[in-house]
C-alpha cells in the first residue's frame, strides 16, 4: 500500500473527575481532521488522564497543541491534587511511532509542537526521552522533580531554564514535558496458579532489573553487595521490560504483569516465550496472555510469523491468518475476546479511512463496476487484476512451501509467498485509491471559478487532482511488475501441479499493467508539466513493454513445462 506515517500521542491532563473539562479537551481533538481519538482514561484518585490518539503526524501534533492549549485554559494548577506526580495541566504529552516513520523524525515533530507551545501559550517546555536536549533529561522522574511546586525556584536557576517557552513560572497551567518514546505495550501473562509470590518468581526471572542477588538461598540467603555497598542483582531475561507478580481475583489466576517499553529490544512473542520457559521450570504452566489497551500491527505480525515459522511453516499467508496465529499461539482470547478491529492501531485508523470497493463481496464489486456509475473504472480493475495475479502467485508458493518431500524448502517458497502477499496487498490498496483519484478531480472541477483568484485556486486543485491520478495507475503498473519474477520463478521452480496457476497469474499481471498505462496516458493529456508528462510517458512505454515481454516468456515455459 501506500504507506503513510503514523504516530501516537498519549498526554496526560491533571484532571482525573470534572467530565465537563474532559469533554472539551477530547472535543478539540476530534475537530481535527485526519486524527482518530481511541481513548480517554480518566483516574479520579491520581486526578489525572490519559488521552490516546493516533494519525499522521501534522494533524496529531495539531491536535496536541489544542488540547494543551484547551487544558491551560480549563485547568487551574494551583488548585490541583492528586496521587500521581506532575508539574502541568498537561502534565507530559509524548509523541509515539506507529509505522512508517523512524524515532528521529518523530523528535523533529516533538521540537515542532514545543516550539509552538511555548512560544503560543508561554508555557515553559522541558524535552524528554528521545527528544531530551541534555542526557539527564530523558528520565522524565528528573525533569519533573519537585512537581508544580518546585517549579517557582527552579525556573530562576540556569541550569533549569526550559527548552522552549519562557524562564517564567505560569501558575495556572505550570509546565510541560513532551518528548518522543517508544510504543509502551501493557501485556499480562496467565499462570495456572493463584499464588503472587510464585507469579513473581517469573517476573524477576523475565524483567530486565531481575532479582537481588544473595548468597545461598535465593530467598532467604545475605545480599551480595558491590564494592560501594548496593545490592548486586541477576538481569533478566528480557530488557526493557518491567515486570511483578499479582493475583487477580477476577479471574482466579495470578499473572506476571509488564511494560514492554521498547519491542525492538524484546519483542512481545519473546517476552511470551521467556514467561513460559521460567514458568515451566518452575512446574508451572502459561495458559495465555492479554494485551492492555491498544498494540501496533508489526508487533502482532512479528509474532505470528514467529510462531509460523517454529512449525516450518509459510509465513506468506494473509495478514489476517498470521494475527490469528499470534492470538492463538499466546491464549490473547483466554480471559476476553481479542477483536483485531479494536486492539490494533492500525486497524482502528483503516476503519476511518474509507475503502468501500475492496469492503464489498465478489457479486457486490462486479454489479457496481457494470453499474451507470463511470468509478469504479478501468484503473481500480486494473488494480485488481493484479492483485488476483500476486494471489496467484503467493498461492503456488505456498502450495509448493507444504509439498510432500519438500519440507528442506519451506523457507524458500515462504519467502516467495511473503513478495507475493506484499503486492497483492499494496495493489488492493490501490482499487480504491483510483476512484478516490477519480473522485478529487470531480470534485476540483466543483470550485468555484467566478474571481481571479478562485479560478487560480481551481486551476491549481484540478492539476494536483490529476497529477494524483496519474501517480495511481503509474504505481499500479511499477507494484505489477514484481509479480512478473514471482511468477515465472515459480512456474520454473513451483509445485509442478500448479505451474498453469502461476502463468494465469502472470497474464493478470499483463492486463494490469496495459490497463494502468492506458489510465496513465489519459490523464497525462490534462496535466500542464510537459517535461514531467514526458518522464512519465517515457517510463510507461518501456514498463508495458518489458511486460508484454515478461508475459510471453512465461507463457513460453509454462507450454514447454506443459508438454
Amino acid at each position: 500500500m501506500i504507506d503513510r506515517p503514523i504516530i501516537e500521542c498519549v498526554p496526560n491532563f491533571s484532571e482525573g473527575r470534572d467530565t465537563q473539562v474532559l469533554d472539551q479537551i477530547a472535543a478539540v481533538i476530534k475537530e481535527v481532521e485526519g486524527v482518530s481519538l481511541l481513548d480517554v482514561d480518566p483516574g479520579k484518585a491520581t486526578n489525572r488522564t490519559v488521552v490516546t490518539f493516533v494519525g499522521e503526524p501534522e494533524p496529531v501534533i495539531e491536535a496536541a497543541y489544542r488540547a494543551i492549549a484547551k487544558a491551560s485554559e480549563l485547568i487551574d494548577m494551583s488548585k490541583h491534587s492528586g496521587e500521581h506526580p506532575r508539574m502541568g495541566a498537561t502534565d507530559v504529552c509524548p509523541l509515539i511511532p506507529i509505522s512508517n516513520i523512524s524515532m528521529e523524525e518523530v523528535s523533529e515533530y516533538a521540537h515542532k509542537l514545543a516550539k509552538r507551545v511555548g512560544n503560543e501559550l508561554n508555557i515553559p517546555i522541558y524535552m524528554y526521552e528521545s527528544a531530551a536536549t541534555k542526557p539527564e533529561w530523558k528520565n522524565l522522574a528528573t525533569v519533573r522533580s519537585g512537581e508544580y511546586e518546585a517549579l517557582p525556584d527552579k525556573l530562576k536557576k540556569e541550569e533549569w531554564k526550559p527548552d522552549y517557552g519562557p524562564a517564567v513560572f505560569n501558575a495556572k497551567a505550570g509546565a510541560t514535558a513532551i518528548g518522543a518514546r517508544d510504543f509502551l505495550i501493557a501485556y499480562n501473562v496467565n499462570l495456572n496458579t493463584t499464588s503472587s509470590r510464585r507469579a513473581n518468581s517469573v517476573a524477576f526471572d523475565v524483567r530486565e532489573q531481575g532479582r537481588i542477588k544473595r548468597k545461598g538461598n535465593p530467598i532467604t540467603g545475605e545480599v551480595v553487595k558491590d564494592a560501594e555497598g548496593n545490592p548486586e542483582r541477576i538481569p533478566g531475561a528480557c530488557k526493557a521490560v518491567k515486570g511483578i507478580g499479582w493475583f487477580i481475583e477476577e479471574y482466579g489466576v495470578a499473572q506476571v504483569s509488564m511494560n514492554i517499553t521498547d519491542t525492538k529490544v524484546s519483542p512481545l512473542h519473546k517476552v511470551f516465550e521467556a514467561c513460559r520457559e521460567s514458568a515451566n521450570k518452575r512446574g508451572m504452566r502459561v495458559t495465555g496472555s492479554e494485551l492492555v489497551g491498544l498494540v501496533p500491527l508489526k508487533v502482532m505480525l512479528d509474532a505470528g510469523r514467529y510462531f509460523l515459522e517454529q512449525q516450518q511453516r509459510s509465513t506468506g499467508v494473509a495478514e489476517e491468518e498470521i494475527i490469528k496465529i499470534a492470538v492463538k499461539s499466546m491464549g490473547l482470547d483466554e480471559l476476553t475476546p481479542f477483536d483485531p478491529k479494536k486492539k490494533i492501531i492500525e486497524y482502528q485508523l483503516n476503519a476511518l479511512r474509507e475503502a468501500p470497493l475492496v469492503k464489498m463481496d465478489l457479486r457486490s464489486f462486479a454489479n457496481e463496476t457494470a453499474s451507470e456509475s463511470v468509478a469504479p473504472g478501468g484503473g481500480s480493475i486494473s488494480a485488481y487484476v493484479g492483485a488476483l495475479g500476486a494471489a496467484l502467485s503467493g498461492m503456488v508458493a505456498n502450495l509448493s512451501s507444504h509439498k510432500r518431500g519438500w519440507d528442506d524448502r519451506w523457507a524458500e517458497f515462504s519467502a516467495y509467498a511473503e513478495k507475493a502477499q506484499s503486492v497483492k496487498d499494496t495493489l488492493l490498496y490501490l482499487v480504491d485509491e483510483d476512484t478516490q483519484a477519480f473522485n478529487e478531480i470531480l470534485n476540483a472541477f466543483r470550485l468555484p471559478k467566478g474571481t481571479d483568484e478562485e479560478k487560480a485556486t481551481r486551476k491549481k486543485a484540478i492539476q494536483d487532482a490529476t497529477k494524483f491520478a496519474i501517480e495511481v495507475p503509474l504505481q499500479v503498473m511499477r507494484e505489477s511488475m514484481k509479480i512478473f519474477e514471482l511468477a515465472e520463478d515459480m512456474v520454473i521452480k513451483g509445485n509442478p501441479n500448479s505451474v498453469t496457476d502461476a502463468a494465469v497469474g502472470a497474464l493478470c499481471a499483463r492486463a494490469a499493467v496495459y490497463g494502468a498505462y492506458l489510465n496513465v496516458k489519459i490523464n497525462t493529456a490534462s496535466y500542464d508539466d510537459k517535461d514531467y508528462v514526458d518522464e512519465v510517458l517515457s517510463e510507461c512505454s518501456e514498463t508495458l513493454q518489458k511486460a508484454i515481454d515478461a508475459e510471453s516468456t512465461i507463457m513460453s515455459i509454462c507450454q514447454q513445462k506443459m508438454e
